[in-house]
């Protein structure tokens, strides 16, 4: 074999060589850039799922909220209430002692009037009333 034809069998392989890694490079790097358009839709898609997460966590914490602020209005009704009773009774309490008041002195001039009176006979009517 002739030198110039083993240089002309060695270029060309170089060549064929460099051309497919020149080949394996250009596709690798298109690979990767859809890898990279791959990797920004799916974080993309995390993102939308924890905007939708987060949006669901600030209803039921607004729902807890709402849920505390009618305890917290039931608790002070119920005070409320607890208080009108203790008013009432103490009302109640009053208007009976005002009421044996009356009745005492009701009594008191039933039995004065009973005293005066010269038809009654007081010796029996004693324990009458």
């Amino acid at each position: 074999m002739d030198a110039g034809l083993i240089w002309t069998i060695v270029i060309i392989v170089v060549v064929v060589l460099i051309i497919a890694a020149v080949a394996v490079f250009l596709y690798r790097k298109r690979g990767g850039t859809h890898r990279v358009e791959a990797g920004r839709q799916k974080a993309a898609s995390i993102r939308e799922e924890a905007q939708q997460h987060d949006l669901t966590a600030r209803e039921q914490e607004a729902e807890a909220l709402r849920v505390k602020a009618d305890e917290q209005r039931a608790k002070a009704e119920a005070q409320q209430a607890q208080v009108n009773a203790e008013r009432l009774s103490q009302q109640s309490r009053e208007k009976e002692a005002a009421a044996q008041e009356v009745r005492a002195k009701a009594d008191d001039n039933f039995r004065r009037a009973d005293e005066v009176d010269p038809d009654v006979d007081t010796d029996t009517n004693k324990n009458g009333r």
